[in-house]
């Protein structure tokens, strides 16, 4: 028990909260448009199937980037205690996770249908790769964003089969409000970051204008949120949902400040999760009741 809680904290499981509600959205709109006909056991062994697909991507992207990142994170105070540079956790032992993370993502992809086994490669690329980006370009936090906006269209294509403009809207809401909200999160090491010749937007901009880049691909965020409630066709339950998630967004930019990162967490982990899952479940209520 004590193992499994040190590599549930190197993955920061809790974290999972930010793309599993949207990759529920994903998959009940395939639900939705392919009028799936399946019986219920066969839905709920490719359901489960998916969110398997989720939990390894994750674990492995997560993994990979604490191996990547452990003398960085020794350097770094505020890292200096996650468990590979606190010696709870041997970087070989992260790799090998790593490794097989990526394994059963792989396998669990090949389950569902052959079209996502074949992309699972491009998303495992693409997860993986979000480890290096931080060493030599500050649009980290936009592959960042991509890694995670793949959630909601690929529990779609777990249905379908078909790409589709609507999850596809929801997978470009993803990748604005993820790359937003990790820019904010990032400027609790713009100081570290230029010493260590590291990249990331606060670093380059400073914090202020760091700020107001979040702020811009927040409003990305809230118009394509309204956007896809129309071209959705969507009902007042998903315009509460949006309500919410939208609120959500205000309220992270009105209590963090350049001067003032205190409220860094709050904004990052509670506001997010609050907007994510109350999004999904008023979406999910507006898809089938």
């Amino acid at each position: 028990m004590r193992t499994l809680k040190k590599y549930l904290s190197l993955i920061k499981f809790s974290h999972t909260i930010f793309a599993m509600p949207f990759a529920l959205i994903g998959f009940s709109l395939g639900l939705k448009a392919n009028s799936i006909q399946s019986d219920s056991r066969q839905l709920a062994y490719k359901f489960i199937a998916v969110v398997f697909c989720m939990v390894f991507a994750r674990s492995a992207a997560m993994a990979f980037n604490r191996y990547l990142d452990k003398n960085i994170d020794a350097k770094n105070p505020r890292t200096a205690i996650r468990e590979i540079p606190a010696g709870k956790i041997k970087p070989s032992h992260a790799l090998a996770f790593t490794i097989l993370c990526s394994l059963l993502f792989i396998i669990s992809a090949w389950y569902i249908n052959s079209l996502c086994f074949y992309l699972s490669f491009l998303a495992l690329f693409v997860i993986l790769f979000y480890s290096y980006t931080k060493r030599f370009t500050a649009l980290c936090h936009l592959v960042l964003g991509l890694g995670l906006s793949l959630a909601p269209i690929g529990a779609y294509i777990a249905l379908t089969e078909t790409f589709d403009l609507l999850p596809l809207l929801f997978s470009f809401i993803v990748l604005c409000w993820v790359s937003g909200f990790d820019i904010i999160y990032s400027m609790q090491d713009e100081e570290f970051d230029k010493s260590q010749q590291l990249h990331s937007i606060p670093a380059v901009v400073g914090k202020k204008n760091a700020l107001r880049i979040s702020v811009c691909l927040h409003l990305i965020t809230g118009m394509l949120v309204i956007y896809a409630g129309f071209f959705g066709q969507f009902s007042y339950f998903y315009w509460i949902g949006a309500i919410v998630f939208l609120g959500m967004l205000i309220y992270q930019h009105s209590i963090v400040k350049p001067n003032d990162l205190s409220k860094v967490n709050v904004a990052f982990m509670t506001a997010n999760g609050i907007a994510s899952v109350v999004l999904a479940v008023f979406v999910l209520l507006d898809l089938f009741f």
